[in-house]
């Protein structure tokens, strides 16, 4: 079995940990820091960027980045408005009017749960870069309440 890892998986940044030694340990990102931001994006070359490359480029690419993202989760398009106008990316809904973002570089519309997935598989990759291991599993960070 592979190592356990936990994630806080937040609106702003994101942090994962293991335990050493029977202690909680922040694991780096890859820039040194110990949180990453919950942000990504998508290149007009069809790259994803997560973390900190995808917060970097995001005033000269503002309709491909998205942030804030858990303010979306679990939550129908008439809900949202005044989310919405905090946000440069295109909010839409889906056929049950549930919240979906356009992303125009990648040609395609995501939901809330699937950009939360891009930060996790990149905390996921920072960990495993950390470890040298697989990890097989994750312990994730659930608000005291949503919405």
């Amino acid at each position: 079995m592979g190592k356990v890892i936990g994630i806080d998986l937040g609106t702003t940044n994101s942090v994962v940990a293991v335990m050493e030694g029977g202690e909680p340990v922040v694991i780096p990102n890859s820039e040194g820091g110990r949180t990453t931001p919950s942000v990504v994006a998508h290149t007009k070359d069809g790259e994803r960027l997560v973390g900190q490359v995808a917060r970097r480029q995001a005033i000269t690419n503002p309709e491909n980045t998205v942030f804030s993202i858990k303010r979306f989760m679990g939550r129908k398009h008439d809900e949202v408005a005044e989310e919405e106008k905090l946000v440069p990316y295109d909010v839409g809904h889906d056929a049950k009017g549930r919240v979906t973002v356009k992303i125009p570089n990648a040609d395609k519309t995501f939901t809330p749960p699937e950009i939360s997935a891009m930060i996790l598989q990149k905390m996921r990759q920072t960990a495993e870069d950390y470890l040298g291991t697989k990890v097989s599993q994750a312990v994730i960070t659930v608000p005291a309440y949503f919405n």
